[in-house]
């Protein structure tokens, strides 16, 4: 059996820096969404997703681009659906289909939230790096995405 891999200090002081950056950047993110909109954050992405796909999405590509599970996904719709920013409907497609949409209710609450959460957004971390940290910044989470979302799993051969 392998010994395990222990980080390095500096790979520990990186993780837990960035673990402590990611809590205070939601942290101000979600509070700045409630204060501003009374909009949890996940409520927020839901929002915006559906308004970057044209106002209406089946729930499984939604949960998909909002990376949430489906029945996280079935909740926030369902607060949102409550408070009129969100309707769902058949899909015309597939019978078993669901698809979420905006109501006008929802876009003009998005369009009032997204001026706060990107001036927000800019002040927290657009503003603190310089324009070439930003682009390695940028460039790093590109490449992290990719390897969470699974693309760059290395292939594993048989033994």
């Amino acid at each position: 059996m392998a010994d395990p891999r222990w980080l390095t200090d500096r790979q520990l002081k990186t993780w837990q820096a960035f673990l402590a950056v990611s809590a205070q950047l939601n942290r101000r993110v979600e509070q700045q969404l409630r204060d501003d909109a009374g909009l949890s954050h996940p409520q927020y992405e839901v929002l915006a997703r559906l308004a970057a796909a044209g106002g209406a999405l089946r729930m499984t590509e939604l949960a998909g681009a909002a990376l949430t599970s489906k029945s996280g996904l079935s909740y926030q719709v369902g607060q949102l659906e409550k408070t009129g920013l969100v309707g769902r409907r058949s899909c015309e497609s597939d019978d078993r289909g669901v698809i979420a949409f905006l109501t006008d209710l929802g876009w003009s609450q998005l369009r009032e939230a997204a001026a706060g959460h990107a001036a927000l957004v800019g002040e927290l971390l657009v503003d603190a790096l310089t324009t070439e940290q930003f682009g390695a910044f940028s460039t790093v989470l590109d490449t992290l995405e990719s390897r969470l979302r699974g693309a760059d799993r290395p292939q594993r051969t048989a033994v």
